[in-house]
């Protein structure tokens, strides 16, 4: 389960983790899995008009709590990171076309038994961790929050 200390499960996403806003990471925890050796996220909307879309990669979590704003860099304190669909490095929030309506936005974190080597690739995507993860993944938990903008 993952759960985050600044919205509840299908509750709208607070303005500061979004384009709108400060586009910062939210706070995260999620349970510790026995027989995890690290943890993944990652973020998407499925809502998006061209299909899912990717808003954050990060990997080799070791920890199973993320604090407010993640730096935007390949390396961190607490894993590393891959670019999502916006061609950056980090987390970009919700950000859908105005008007739109709701989009969904799912925070997905893996419990792996694995760290994960993907030293050869310049620019992690969603699916190099997902083909990565292959095998690896022992249990998964999501977030899922709201955001439109008028």
């Amino acid at each position: 389960m993952l759960v985050s200390s600044t919205f509840k499960n299908e509750e709208i996403i607070p303005t500061q983790y979004t384009c709108e806003g400060r586009d910062v990471s939210p706070p995260l925890k999620w349970e510790r899995i026995s027989g995890a050796i690290t943890y993944a996220i990652i973020m998407e909307d499925p809502d998006a008009p061209g299909g899912t879309f990717i808003h954050w990669v990060i990997y080799n979590l070791k920890t199973n709590e993320l604090p407010e704003g993640i730096e935007k860099k390949e390396r961190t304190q607490y894993g590393l990171q891959g670019v999502n669909d916006f061609g950056k490095t980090g987390y970009n929030g919700p950000c859908p076309p105005k008007g739109h309506g709701y989009h969904r936005y799912y925070y997905n974190v893996y419990a792996l038994n694995t760290e994960l080597s993907l030293r050869a690739l310049k620019k992690v995507t969603a699916d190099d961790l997902r083909d990565a993860m292959e095998g690896h993944v022992i249990a998964v938990g999501n977030l899922m929050g709201k955001y439109r903008r008028d």
